[in-house]
This record gives C-alpha cells, structure tokens and sequence, in this order.
C-alpha cells in the first residue's frame, strides 16, 4: 500500500496530494508546522507538538479548522492508515488559497495537510562517531524580526545554512546570530558540556525551543548535572570538553570538531552518551499511543 496523506479531510494517495499554486504557503512561507516522532507506536509528547502548533498559529492569526484533541487523533490515524509504529510525520498548516496579493484576507481558509514516513537524519554510524561541523557565515534571522517560538515555513535561512555546511563537507554548521553568539544549528538546538555542565543558548537569542531540547535538559537535570540557558560564543564550543545537537529529527548527535577544531578527545562524550541513552528510554513511553 502507498502512502496515504491526511490533506483537508480525506486521506489521499501520495499521488493525488496536491496543493494550489496558489497557496500562500508555497506562495510566501505563510504558514506553520511541526516534526514529529512516533517510536514502538508511542508518538513522543505530541501534546506538546500539538500545543506549540496552535500557538504558533495564534501569533500569526491562522485559524485553524479542528480542535487540538481532533488534530491529536488524526496524527495518530495517518500512522494507521499508513501502518507505521516509529515513524516522522510532518504536520502541516498553511493559509490556503488566495490571490498572487501578499494579503491573508484574501485566503479561503486554511490548508491543513499530515505525512507520516520513514526517516533518517544520519546515518547510523555518524551517531556512534560524531559529526564535522562548520561555523556558517549566514546569520540567523534576528527575533525581533521573526520570532523563533513562531515555527514557520520560512526556512530559506535555515537552508542557506545547512548549504554552507554540505559546501565545507561538514555534516551540519553552527549559527550566530547578529551579536555572534552561537544560536543553533540548521534546525537542530545546540548544547555544549563544560566541566560537567551543560549549557544551551536562551531561546531569545533566535533559537527555537525545541521539544528534544526541553527533554533534555529535563533528563540531565533528573541526571544530576546542572543546565544553563545562556549565551556563549564560538570560543565555547571550540574549548568545550562535548559539544550535541538536538531535534525531533536529528535525536541527540555528537559533534566532534567545529571549523578543524576537534573537540574533547574527538569521539562522543560519556555524558553525551549517558542522556542519549535516557533519552531512548523515554521516547516510547512518554507521549500518546497510536
């Protein structure tokens, strides 16, 4: 069986899952999504997936056409439907159609479309040796300009970025922002261990919250080490004794060297390890049944 789309109330055929060129989404970015992840049939804190969706809709003035209990289910149904247990679904949300004019007024109602696939951020070995990355000239948006709890489609920033990274034949790149703090990576969270510590850039920076973030600084505090949300610079990650990237895609990825500068010992940390492995253990219990 092909894979069957949730797309403005039915369930369709790859095929047949087609938007208007019209749509302000394809048009002008305008619109919202989130990444999600279902392990052993558990899709991991939905909820929360589902809360930062109607709030990033909110911000904009995107209404969206079900409750949050019926998008709940029908995430959990296009993993029936495609009979998938561990799975990414991208849910998506976009203005709809209207006119070649910037103005939203003229859209007919939102469009509303969730996709449930296979797939692999990495390859496996890159999580058991660690990636390369690069430090990428391409600044992230600044946040009064766009702000990052808003999870759009305006990712052409991001995409500049991870460009920047496939260029230097790194793996992913580390973001500054404006004032060159280190903010993320192409759409991954960062964090950086020091002396036991580990510390992550506040979200007003530019960075998304993400909810692996949040997860993880829940566990390494459940842990016993102690977190910090503060702005660093890219001394910090050279001289940083681990250095992880986290994502609903990406999961938790070691980093090994940034710009030819190994870190630590260049191979995967103990800590790093130590909250990958927790963080496997909660990501089938934690979140909603399909």
């Amino acid at each position: 069986m092909g894979s069957q789309i949730f797309l403005d109330g039915a369930f369709v055929s790859r095929d047949d899952a087609k938007v208007s060129v019209f749509d302000h989404g394809l048009l002008y970015g305008d619109g919202i999504f989130e990444g999600i992840r279902s392990y052993d049939g558990n899709v991991f804190r939905l909820q929360q997936h589902i809360r930062r969706l109607y709030d990033s809709a909110k911000s904009i003035a995107l209404e969206i056409p079900y409750t949050q209990e019926e998008m709940t289910d029908l995430v959990c149904e296009t993993l029936r439907r495609n009979e998938l247990s561990s799975a990414y679904i991208r849910l998506v949300v976009t203005r709809g159609s209207g006119d070649l004019g910037l103005s939203p007024t003229n859209c007919h109602g939102a469009r509303v479309f969730i996709i449930a696939e296979q797939l692999a951020m990495f390859s496996a070995a890159l999580y058991e040796q660690g990636i390369h990355a690069v430090t990428a000239a391409t600044r992230r948006n600044r946040s009064d300009s766009l702000n990052p709890k808003i999870k759009s489609l305006n990712y052409l920033n991001n995409i500049l970025i991870k460009m920047e990274a496939l260029n230097a034949g790194a793996s992913e790149a580390i973001v500054l922002n404006s004032e060159g703090y280190v903010v993320e990576g192409s759409g991954e969270n960062i964090f950086v261990v020091r002396d036991g510590v580990l510390t992550t850039p506040p979200a007003y920076l530019g960075a998304l919250e993400g909810i692996t973030r949040q997860a993880v600084i829940e566990l390494a505090g459940e842990l016993g080490y102690v977190v910090k949300q503060e702005p660093f610079t890219q001394h910090d990650v050279y001289v940083a004794d681990e250095v992880f990237l986290t994502g609903t895609a990406a999961e938790i990825v070691p980093v090994i060297s940034v710009d030819r500068r190994t870190i630590g010992n260049g191979a995967p940390g103990s800590i790093t390890k130590r909250i990958h492995e927790a963080f496997t253990q909660i990501v089938r219990t934690d979140g909603v049944r399909i």
